[in-house]
């Protein structure tokens, strides 16, 4: 199959497993915010964090060397898999050890048994890792499908249940557990994959070399894109953990669907192309192009319409993670873009690079937290947007040098895209201030305000006659 072919295939896959999982994700959140209290949100947030960093720990950037080199064989993924095996076991017991200490910093008791209940996800994880790295690196995207959706399905319907009869956080703490262990064993039972008895010291070095920078960039990253739940954790109530958390999640649903999905392609696709610049730039180019396309104008014309939203979805007691959500929205339009061009990075082998990149962005980051800390959850909230941007000239700048491909040029074409995307979002708000005074009831303001975001935006992209808009339409479009 042509690499055309094949990167078209797994788009469709991938698509149509991001969009079915993100539908009935979003579906079991909604149902769940309305069984439960942002509290115990709040306390899941501050766990996830943990869980994270322990995840990247175990995995070392070991299964991104195995997808990005090109003569891996059995050796190579059995050597893999007994040390994200032993790797989780280590964790899990470090993290049981650790749980009193980490409940103490953030003053919730309950969170010791959370975290020892949780962490048993390292060890169920670790045995499905290495399924899960195969399946990607071919782009079988059809069979990851076949195995997150019904996980996914299972996990929520235990986790909606469990909050029916009360049991609180604990519901969100089953639901991970048996979601992870029904993707592991549909993983192990559609991969057909099984691990050799060997562990190549050679092979393990390789990848461990190329892997560790990544996951010490991994950990910087993770530690540092939670830093506003811990700090809010640490110093605010519960209650607004949960209320970040949220906002958070909702801005992050459309991003990360549409990243999600074009990552799972662009990584293995950048691999193949890796030594030719000039085709690695044109296929950079458009990807990131496309994906802000149907970003930006998505965040932008949600963000207006924050309280018709959260209302008609959370109801009443989620209102307060409003502000939160439209703040959070300016800076998640650039999200994917940082995504792209470290990708860039890790194809050409610059994990030093990378590692050093994100060193100085985390300095970054935390001189605008500690200036920003002293206004409250708002002022951290504001300084997330300053990292953002200054977050994308970083990547892009160094990213850019490799493909010739620098940041001011990709600013001007994206300009575009951003400028029309905040006139819709005029419009919205417009449109918005006239149906609040008319009354109107919150499904309708959500569905004329959408109505004309989107209708505007797509009509004053043909007007301009933007270049990527027509590309998309002649895909639409064409006939075969």
């Amino acid at each position: 199959m042509s690499l055309k072919k094949r990167a078209l295939t797994g788009l469709f896959w991938s698509t149509l497993e991001q969009f079915g999982n993100q539908i009935i994700g979003f579906i079991i959140s909604i149902i769940l915010a309305r069984l439960l209290l942002p509290a115990e949100f709040g306390l899941l947030a501050m766990v996830a964090v943990v869980i994270a960093i322990g995840n990247i720990l175990i995995h070392s950037g070991l299964t991104q060397s195995l997808i990005r080199s090109g003569d891996v064989d059995n050796r190579d993924y059995s050597t893999v898999f007994y040390f994200n095996l032993f790797g989780s076991i280590f964790i899990y017991g470090l993290t049981y050890a650790l749980a009193p200490i980490i409940a103490d910093f953030f003053g919730q008791p309950e969170l010791i048994a959370i975290l020892r209940v949780l962490g048993i996800t390292f060890i169920i994880g670790a045995f499905s890792a290495i399924q899960s790295t195969r399946l990607n690196k071919m782009m079988d995207f059809k069979t990851q499908m076949i195995v997150s959706t019904p996980s996914m399905i299972i996990g929520g319907v235990s986790g909606i249940l469990l909050a029916f009869y009360g049991y609180g956080v604990w519901s969100l703490v089953y639901s991970r557990i048996i979601q992870s262990t029904a993707s592991t064993a549909q993983l192990w039972f559609h991969s057909k994959w099984q691990p050799l008895l060997v562990f190549d010291r050679e092979r393990f070095k390789k990848h461990f070399g190329f892997g560790f920078k990544l996951m010490l960039s991994g950990i910087i990253d993770t530690i540092f894109m939670n830093a506003y739940t811990i700090i809010i954790g640490k110093f605010f109530a519960a209650s607004q953990v949960g209320f970040y958390y949220k906002a958070d999640g909702v801005r992050m649903l459309p991003v990360r669907s549409l990243s999600q999905i074009v990552t799972k392609i662009t990584f293995p696709l950048f691999a193949e192309v890796q030594n030719n610049n000039a085709q690695l730039k044109s296929i950079y180019q458009r990807i990131m192009q496309m994906v802000l396309f149907f970003v930006a104008p998505t965040l932008i014309i949600l963000g207006v319409l924050g309280e018709p939203l959260f209302r008609f979805l959370y109801t009443e007691k989620w209102l307060p993670a409003v502000p939160y959500f439209q703040i959070l929205c300016v800076g998640g339009i650039l999200y994917p873009i940082h995504s792209y061009n470290l990708q860039i990075l890790n194809v050409k082998g610059k994990s030093g690079l990378f590692l050093k990149l994100e060193i100085i962005k985390k300095v970054l980051l935390s001189i605008v937290i500690l200036i920003s800390f002293q206004y409250g959850v708002f002022g951290l909230l504001y300084g997330s947007i300053i990292v953002s941007f200054l977050s994308f000239f970083i990547n892009s700048h160094y990213s850019g040098k490799f493909i010739d491909y620098p940041a001011w040029e990709q600013v001007k074409e994206l300009s575009p895209v951003l400028l029309i995307a905040m006139l819709s979002g005029v419009l919205v708000y417009v449109t918005d201030i006239l149906m609040i005074k008319n009354d109107a009831i919150d499904l309708f303001r959500l569905l004329i305000g959408g109505l004309i975001g989107v209708t505007s935006f797509l009509l004053i992209a043909q007007i301009f006659k933007l270049s990527i808009f027509k590309e998309l339409k002649t895909i639409v479009l064409k006939r075969k």
